[in-house]
């Protein structure tokens, strides 16, 4: 797997750029790894990168983007933080990644079993935690099929909110930045969100929930 150049990374469109990592999720699945030599890939990258992606996921020891999408170096931005929420300095993260480094996608991966959904949706309250877990109390608050048991015990529960925290957080970051919303306008760059399975390894993309271009389904 050749280390991506600018030129490779540009030709590349943003839904190119999500089935690149689609594939490589596949490969992951199926206990599989792309022919690269990291090594060699230090001394490609040492004078500059071109990321394909920036992918928003939580800080889970389960979930490194780079593995569970079968990555090198220099392939992918990775923003890491507890239950995939959004903050300024990630945003700001983002347009770095999408407006001057030049990348195709941006990916808001949740996962199955998150610590800090079903800390939310107890009402954990700890130290800086709090503030951060007061970030999903809108998602819960969106899911509204459940009427008894809205505690961490209720397994459906938990990963329906899990869901809607990711559509969440895409919302969000098209309300509130106007440079990537502008970019997703032209079809310059491509939002989406998934799912990893952390049973299974796989991850399931909200494909009818792809934003790019005028025309955007889902929320």
């Amino acid at each position: 797997m050749r280390t991506l150049t600018q030129e490779r990374r540009d030709a590349l469109t943003p839904q190119l750029a999500i089935d690149i990592l689609r594939k490589g999720n596949d490969r992951f699945v199926n206990n599989l790894k792309a022919n690269r030599n990291l090594l060699q890939q230090v001394n490609e990258t040492s004078e500059g990168q071109h990321p394909l992606a920036i992918i928003l996921s939580c800080i889970d020891s389960r979930t490194s983007a780079e593995l569970i999408f079968d990555q090198g170096l220099g392939d992918v931005f990775s923003c890491r933080i507890a239950g995939n929420v959004l903050n300024d300095d990630i945003l700001g993260s983002m347009e770095f990644a999408c407006k001057v480094a030049g990348v195709k996608a941006i990916v808001v991966l949740g996962h199955s079993k998150c610590g800090a959904i079903r800390g939310a949706c107890d009402r954990v309250r700890l130290g800086n935690l709090t503030s951060l877990l007061r970030k999903i109390d809108e998602a819960i608050a969106l899911e509204t099929e459940t009427v008894g048991d809205r505690t961490s015990a209720n397994t459906e529960f938990v990963e329906r909110v899990a869901e809607l925290n990711v559509l969440m957080v895409k919302r969000q970051i098209l309300e509130r930045s106007l440079v990537i919303s502008e970019m997703i306008r032209q079809s310059k760059i491509a939002l989406v969100g998934g799912m990893y399975d952390v049973d299974s390894g796989a991850v399931e993309f909200y494909d009818s929930r792809m934003l790019m271009g005028a025309a955007s389904v889902g929320s």
